[in-house]
C-alpha cells in the first residue's frame, strides 16, 4: 500500500531520531540503550501499521523485533545490527518514495531471542514480587525509563479511551500496541519482573486484535485499563524512588490481571466485576497519579523542572533589577538621553524574556481533561448513567503548578455531575431527554487568566432544597432569603450536602469545600450557572501562573500593600451617609443597596499613622467567590505585574498574607489574601 506525505514525514523523522541516539550505543554498555529501543518500537510499528517496506524487509523486521524483545545491554552482533539498519533505512525510503524496489535489507545475522526475559516471565508467574530496583548501577537508565514511561502510560490511557468510543481505530491500536511494546522490552533488560511481566502479556493480547483474531469489546478494554492502572502504580514506585532514594516496600498484585488478559486472549469471558471494579482503581488514577509527561517532538528536548523554576527565579530578579535601574533614572531626569534610550530598551529585552521564561512553564491541559474522561467512563458504567464526555480547548496551556493542583478539584466536581447532576436513564426519559447525558469539560483564556467549565445537562440544583438543608443545619437564620447566587453558594460550606444517602464517592458532605479551598488557594474564583430541569455549569477562574500576578499597588500609612487584580471590582471615595455600624456586624457599606462588610486594612496589620476616616480614604470593592467586601486603603499607587516571592516562616502561613514581592524602590510589599481577609 503506497504510503502517503504524513506517513513519510513520520518515519523520516523516527529514523533521523534514530539515527543520533545510535552513534551512543557502544557494545557492552547500556549507552543509548533506551532512547534507541523505543525508537525502534516506534519505527517498527509504523512500518506495521503503513505496510511500509514489505517483502524481504520483512525477515529484517523480525530480527530487530526480537532484539528489541530481548533487550539486553548492547553486545557486538546488535550494536552491528542497529548500525546497519540505521544505514539502510535513507535508501529504502527514497526508494518507497518514489516508488521504485526497496534496496535489500541487510543480511541476517544470529537473530536476538526473547527466550531468555520469557521463560524469566512465566517462571514467576503463580507468584507476586516485589519491584526490585537496583538503584546504583541503573539510576540514570530508571530516570530515563521513568520518563519515557510515564509518556507512554498518558498515550495508552488516551488511545483506549478512543478505542472504547471506536474500536476501528488503527492507529489507536497500533500506537497502543507500541507503547506496551516498549515498557515491555525495557522492563525486561531492567530486570522490572512484574511490569515486564503484564506488559507482555497485554501486548501479546493486543497483537490478536492488531491480526484481527480479537475484537475489542469495552471488557476488554476494561481489563487493560486495569493493567495499565497497575503500571502506574509500579512506575509510581519508581518515581518514589528517583526522588527520595526509597525502594518499593509494598507489592502491587499481577498475578490476578496476568490471569484475565490470558483468559481474554484465549476467548474467555471477562469475570463478573465487583461492586468496586472500574472505580477505585481509576478514582485514585486521576486524583494521585503523576502528570506525564508531554510526547517530544523531534525539535523538543526535556528539561528537569527545577532547573526551569531556576530559571524562572532569575528573571524575576532580573525584572526586579530593571525596575529600580528605572527608578533610579526617573529621579535623575534623564528623559531624553542615551541612558533613558537603553533603559527603554532593556526593559522591552526583560519584558520579553520574562514571557519566555514563563511560557517554558506552560503545559497543555490536555492529559488532565484525558484523565477525566477516564473517571466518567468508569463512574457512569457504575452509576448505570450512560454519559457522552466532550472536551474542548485542550490545547490550552497553563502553567505546570497550576495544572497539578486543578486536578482534585476537577475530580470531586466531575463525580458530583455524575452522581447528583445527571438523572437515571428512566428519569431522563420521562423529562423527555436523551437516556444519554451529556458532560462537557471545556478551557479557555480570558485576559490573564485561565477559564474551566464543568457543564452537564442534569437536573440542575435544586435552590429550595438547598436552602431548606441550609435552615435545617443552623446556616441560614430563619427569616432571611439569600439571593440566588448565595444559596448556590451554600454547597461550599463545610459539611453541607443534599444527598438523600451515602454512597461511595459522595454524600457525605466532603469534596465541594475542597474544590473551593483548593481553587481560592491559587487566587482563583469559582460561580456556579444552574438551570432547573437543564443542567448546571460550573467556572473556574485562575491564573495563568502563579509566578506573577497583576497587582493593585495600594498604600495605608507608610506601608504598601498588593492586592490581586482579579479580585477587585472597583473603587470609590464613600460618603459618610453611605457608612453605618450595625450590631453584631460590624462597620458597612451600603454599596448601590447591597450591605457589605468594610474591613480596615490598617487594623488588621496594625499599621500607624493610616486615614481614619473612611470618607477621607479609599474604599476597595473585593470579591472572592461568593464573598464581597470592601477595603479601607489611604490610597490608590498604580497597577503592575509582581514577582511573587516566598516568605520566610516568620510570615508564612499568616491569615491575609499570601507573599511578598520586591517593588522599583527595593522595597518589600506583603501580597494580601483576598479570601482570608473576608472573613474578619
Amino acid at each position: 500500500m503506497p504510503l502517503n506525505a504524513s506517513s513519510f514525514a513520520l518515519l523520516d523523522d523516527i529514523a533521523s531520531r534514530l539515527a543520533a541516539e545510535s552513534i551512543f550505543a557502544k557494545a557492552g554498555t547500556d549507552e543509548g540503550l533506551i532512547p534507541a529501543y523505543s525508537l525502534l518500537a516506534d519505527f517498527l510499528a509504523q512500518m506495521e501499521s503503513d505496510c511500509a517496506l514489505a517483502g524481504p524487509a520483512r525477515a529484517f523486521h523480525r530480527q530487530l523485533d526480537a532484539l528489541l524483545d530481548a533487550a539486553s545491554p548492547w553486545d557486538e552482533p546488535s550494536v552491528q545490527k542497529l548500525h546497519e539498519f540505521v544505514a539502510w533505512l535513507p535508501a529504502a525510503l527514497a526508494a518507497e518514495r518514489a516508488g521504485e524496489k526497496s534496496p535489500p535489507p541487510p543480511a541476517s545475522g544470529p537473530a536476538a531471542t526473547a527466550a531468555a526475559p520469557v521463560a524469566r516471565a512465566a517462571a514467576s508467574d503463580a507468584e507476586e514480587e516485589l519491584l526490585a530496583l537496583d538503584l546504583a548501577e541503573n539510576r540514570e537508565l530508571l530516570g530515563e525509563f521513568h520518563v519515557e514511561a510515564l509518556d507512554h502510560l498518558q498515550q495508552i490511557e488516551a488511545a483506549l479511551l478512543v478505542l472504547d468510543a471506536n474500536p476501528d481505530d488503527r492507529d489507536a491500536l497500533n500506537g497502543l500496541f507500541r507503547s506496551f511494546h516498549t515498557i515491555k522490552g525495557v522492563a525486561g533488560f531492567l530486570h522490572l519482573g512484574p511490569m515486564h511481566r503484564l506488559a507482555h502479556e497485554v501486548e501479546s493480547l493486543l497483537d490478536l486484535a492488531r491480526t484481527d483474531r480479537l475484537v475489542l469489546t469495552p471488557a476488554i478494554i476494561t481489563e487493560i485499563l486495569k493493567s495499565r492502572d497497575a503500571l502506574q502504580e509500579l512506575i509510581s514506585q519508581i518515581t518514589l524512588a528517583l526522588e527520595q532514594d526509597k525502594k518499593p516496600d509494598r507489592i502491587v498484585p499481577v498475578t490476578g490481571l496476568i490471569a484475565a488478559v490470558r483468559g481474554l486472549a484465549r476467548g474467555e469471558a471477562p469475570a463478573a466485576p465487583s461492586s468496586s471494579a472500574g472505580r477505585a482503581a481509576p478514582a485514585a488514577a486521576a486524583a494521585e497519579a503523576p502528570a506525564g509527561a508531554a510526547k517530544a517532538a523531534a525539535s523538543s528536548v526535556r528539561v528537569n523542572t527545577e532547573k526551569l523554576d531556576s530559571l524562572v527565579d532569575v528573571v524575576g530578579e532580573l525584572v526586579i533589577v530593571q525596575s529600580q535601574l528605572q527608578e533610579s533614572a526617573r529621579g535623575a531626569e534623564t528623559g531624553g538621553t542615551a541612558l533613558s534610550r537603553n533603559l527603554s530598551q532593556l526593559g522591552r529585552i526583560t519584558k520579553e524574556l520574562q514571557l519566555t521564561a514563563m511560557s517554558l512553564r506552560m503545559v497543555p491541559i490536555k492529559p488532565t481533561f484525558q484523565r477525566m474522561e477516564r473517571l466518567v467512563r468508569d463512574l457512569s458504567r457504575e452509576f448505570g448513567k450512560p454519559c457522552l464526555f466532550e472536551t474542548r480547548g485542550e490545547e490550552t496551556e497553563i502553567d505546570r503548578t497550576v495544572v497539578e493542583e486543578i486536578v482534585d478539584p476537577l475530580v470531586h466536581m466531575v463525580r458530583n455531575s455524575l452522581d447528583h447532576g445527571l438523572e437515571s436513564p428512566d428519569a431522563r426519559r420521562a423529562a423527555g431527554k436523551s437516556e444519554q447525558g451529556r458532560l462537557r469539560l471545556a478551557a479557555y483564556h480570558e485576559g490573564s487568566n485561565l477559564v474551566v467549565e464543568l457543564s452537564d445537562d442534569g437536573r440542575g440544583i435544586d435552590r429550595a432544597k438547598v436552602l431548606a438543608k441550609a435552615r435545617s443545619l443552623g446556616l441560614v437564620p430563619e427569616g432571611t432569603t439569600p439571593g440566588p447566587d448565595e444559596i448556590c453558594g451554600l454547597i461550599f460550606l463545610p459539611g453541607f450536602s443534599t444527598a438523600d444517602k451515602v454512597t461511595a464517592v459522595s454524600g457525605r458532605g466532603v469534596g465541594m469545600d475542597v474544590v473551593k479551598r483548593n481553587i481560592e488557594r491559587l487566587r482563583g474564583q469559582i460561580q456556579i450557572d444552574t438551570q432547573p430541569g437543564r443542567g448546571t455549569t460550573f467556572r473556574i477562574r485562575l491564573p495563568l501562573t502563579t509566578a506573577i500576578i497583576d497587582g493593585l499597588l495600594v498604600r495605608v500609612g507608610a506601608e504598601r500593600f498588593i492586592l490581586p487584580a482579579i479580585t477587585v471590582q472597583m473603587a470609590l471615595r464613600p460618603a459618610r451617609e453611605m457608612l453605618a455600624t450595625i450590631q453584631g456586624r460590624g462597620e458597612v457599606l451600603d454599596h448601590r443597596g447591597k450591605i457589605l462588610p468594610v474591613r480596615r486594612l490598617h487594623r488588621i496589620f496594625g499599621v500607624e499613622g493610616a486615614q481614619e476616616d473612611p470618607s477621607a480614604a479609599i474604599l476597595v470593592i473585593v470579591e472572592v467567590g461568593r464573598v464581597v467586601y470592601a477595603l479601607l486603603v489611604d490610597e490608590l499607587l498604580n497597577k503592575q505585574e509582581v514577582v511573587i516571592k516566598n516568605l520566610g516562616a516568620y510570615l508564612q502561613g499568616r491569615p491575609g498574607v499570601a507573599g511578598g514581592a520586591i517593588l522599583g524602590d527595593g522595597n518589600i510589599a506583603l501580597i494580601l489574601d483576598p479570601a482570608s481577609l473576608g472573613g474578619g
